[in-house]
Parts: structure tokens; C-alpha cells; sequence
């Protein structure tokens, strides 16, 4: 490839995957993208009402600092509660002490109900820690959004409430379209039920 079109190739294909996003039900229906925000979107309008409802964020690596970021923004511009395991007590207590495993499952276990809403944020959709909150979240009666990618089969994917699903393969090109699909949702929510995104 020439150098000088690089760029242009590298995010063209993340806006190709963007467009190409598949967003499912827990039954396995494919629905389009406006249909997955507005879901999103009336599930966190849902949380804000209820006052005692959570937004609850969790993610590894670079998805970690995209669950803390997000967390801040829903809570500080959409004006709903949030949280997002990120203390470095809290992960290296629990890690140390149960698995790294628990380190999400482990606080949702104690504080999440039918009045909460999880958002999980994989690239590859497999991580442990990731699978037992999702899994503890649904047995907790709380509403799932998993983002992923990398593999079609990814475990996320098929476990989640609703699923947005990225086709892309490498670590940095996933993380990149979540990023744009966190900030998307969000702004739709504050265009929908806030006034408008400032």
C-alpha cells in the first residue's frame, strides 16, 4: 500500500465497520442502528427517572478507560447515575483476594437490581471478568448492552439484552468504533431527552 493512502484506508475500514455494525436482541433479531440507540437510549431514560437506577460501565484495558470516561459523561451531562469498577483498592483488593475474575461480578453481585442497566465495552468479547458481569447482571434482573468485536461468535454478543457487534479484527480498530458508538449513543440521548449535546 502507498504510504500516502494509508490513512485513508485505515479509517475508511472502521467507517465501513461502523455502517456495518450488527445490533441484536437477546432473542437473535437484527435490528438497525437507530433502533439500537433509541433502545439504549430509553433504557438509560428509564435509569434517570427511576433516581435509584445505575449506569454500570465495566471494560479492560483501553476499554477500561472508555467504561471510566463514559461513566463520567453520562453522569455529569445526562445527569443519571453511574459507576465503573476502576479504583485501584477495589481491582487490586478483589483481584488479589477472589479472582480477577470477580473483579466486575463482585460489586454487582452487591449493589445491582431490575433498576440498573450494564454496559459492557470487549473487543474480543470473551474476557472473563466481562462474561461472570454480564451473567451475574442478568441473574440480578438488570438490562444488558454489550459492544465487542474481533470474533462474530464472541460470547458477549450472544448474552447481552442488546448487542452492538463490531466486524472488525485488530485490538485498535475495534476500540476506535466503540469509542465512536459510546459517544454517538450518548449524544442522541442528549439530542432526544436533554436539549441537545453541548
Amino acid at each position: 500500500m502507498i504510504k500516502g493512502q494509508y490513512f485513508g484506508q485505515y479509517t475508511h475500514d472502521i467507517q465501513r465497520a461502523l455502517q456495518d455494525t450488527i445490533i441484536t436482541k437477546n432473542t437473535g433479531e437484527e435490528i438497525d442502528i437507530m433502533a439500537g440507540f433509541q433502545i439504549w437510549a430509553d433504557q438509560a431514560k428509564r435509569v434517570q427517572e427511576e433516581k435509584q437506577g445505575i449506569l454500570f460501565f465495566c471494560g479492560n484495558g483501553a476499554s477500561a478507560t472508555m467504561a471510566e470516561h463514559m461513566s463520567h459523561d453520562w453522569f455529569q451531562n445526562a445527569g443519571v447515575n453511574t459507576y465503573s469498577v476502576s479504583e485501584t483498592a477495589h481491582l487490586t483488593a478483589i483481584s488479589n483476594d477472589l479472582s480477577y475474575e470477580d473483579v466486575f461480578s463482585y460489586r454487582i453481585d452487591r449493589i445491582c437490581s431490575e433498576q440498573d442497566l450494564l454496559i459492557t465495552i470487549s473487543s474480543s468479547g470473551n474476557s472473563p471478568n466481562v462474561v461472570k458481569a454480564i451473567k451475574k447482571a442478568k441473574e440480578k434482573g438488570s438490562f444488558v448492552i454489550t459492544l465487542s468485536g474481533k470474533s462474530k461468535d464472541n460470547h458477549s454478543r450472544r448474552s447481552g439484552d442488546l448487542n452492538f457487534y463490531v466486524p472488525l479484527e485488530t485490538y485498535g480498530m475495534v476500540e476506535s468504533a466503540h469509542s465512536v458508538l459510546l459517544h454517538a449513543v450518548l449524544d442522541y440521548f442528549l439530542d432526544q431527552y436533554m436539549g441537545g449535546r453541548h
